[in-house]
């Protein structure tokens, strides 16, 4: 019994280590909104929008291909015009790449 408590514990562990790896925790304002990552690792697991700059994290290329943009439109955080500007820009880098 007792192994068999301590394979679960370990088993619980290992889930909600795969489901955290699994998304970007973006903190907008006082909310934190989650984005489906397109890759388990730990980059960019934790985002704030508090601390950091808002044009750093649009061009930040894994943030930006896994949706970060949108979701900041969503929230307001950026208008149409900026969301634009920002996926010309990308798609500009993409290719000189």
């Amino acid at each position: 019994m007792h192994l068999l408590k301590k394979i679960i514990i370990i088993a619980v562990i290992g889930a909600a280590l795969y489901f955290l790896l699994g998304f970007h925790y973006v903190v907008i304002d006082n909310s934190v909104k989650m984005l489906k990552k397109s890759e388990y690792n730990m980059k960019y697991t934790f985002v704030s929008t508090k601390s950091r700059d808002l044009e750093k994290i649009l061009t930040t290329r894994e943030l930006w291909d896994d949706g970060i943009g949108d979701l900041l439109f969503e929230e307001g955080k950026i208008s149409e015009e900026q969301l634009v500007m920002y996926q010309k820009k990308m798609e500009e880098d993409e290719e000189s790449n």
